[in-house]
């Protein structure tokens, strides 16, 4: 990628399951000699919260939180690190599933300890948010057919689908680029890997849409 301007020290990729979250993270930290962080995916409670036992969405909640507040908290993003880290998660996606699956007394305890994390952590410079409609993500659900992924629900996914399009219509917090990846597979076609590469290759101030093959070129909001 031509450094045609100071590209963002610290960007994070986000979007629902299934969505390419991992891949495109992958792919822009190899090109970019970046430090990759990673969702954690070991959480010894979140079989039993697909089950429905009882206080099983607290447990799963909490130790998704503290993980990922581990994780961010150990980046050296400091004014004199010259590291450039990608990241496939921001620390809001952990409330965001928390307001999905926590009943109003979790939520209570929960909020406390997610905004003392929060106050600690560093805000990325850009955040790609990777969306696409819920029959796409159930359609590559089925083609993944992973274990742990078949006890999600229709309508658990769809509501997760919601939840993250009305997080990111008002999300301000850093620049942001939205691409909708229901028309097009950078996953399975190397032609909209590149065009998204030269589009997150260029400068993105405030809030970008990045377009399907065959739209006009992205345009700002």
């Amino acid at each position: 990628m031509a450094k045609l301007f100071d590209l963002p020290r610290y960007i994070a990729v986000e979007g629902p399951i299934r969505v390419g979250k991992s891949t495109l993270s992958t792919i822009l930290a190899e090109r970019l000699n970046a430090q990759r962080v990673t969702d954690p995916e070991h959480n010894s409670f979140l079989s039993s919260f697909y089950q429905g036992d009882a206080g099983a969405a607290f447990q799963a909640q909490f130790t998704f939180l503290v993980q990922r507040f581990e994780q961010l908290r150990a980046l050296d993003l400091g004014p004199r690190s010259q590291k450039i880290v990608v990241s496939d998660f921001i620390f809001e996606k952990d409330k965001l599933f928390a307001y999905l699956n926590l009943n109003d007394q979790e939520l209570d305890t929960y909020n406390r300890y997610y905004n003392y994390f929060r106050d600690q952590l560093p805000t990325p410079d850009l955040v790609i948010y990777l969306q696409a409609t819920p029959e796409v993500l159930k359609k590559r659900l089925k083609k993944k057919n992973a274990a742990g992924e078949k006890a999600i629900s229709e309508e658990y996914l769809e509501e997760v689908v919601k939840a993250y399009e009305h997080f990111f219509f008002h999300y301000t917090s850093s620049d942001l680029l939205i691409v909708n990846t229901s028309e097009i597979d950078f996953v399975e076609r190397n032609e909209d890997l590149q065009e998204l590469l030269r589009k997150v290759s260029a400068p993105i101030k405030g809030t970008q849409y990045f377009l399907p093959l065959g739209s006009q070129e992205a345009a700002s909001a």
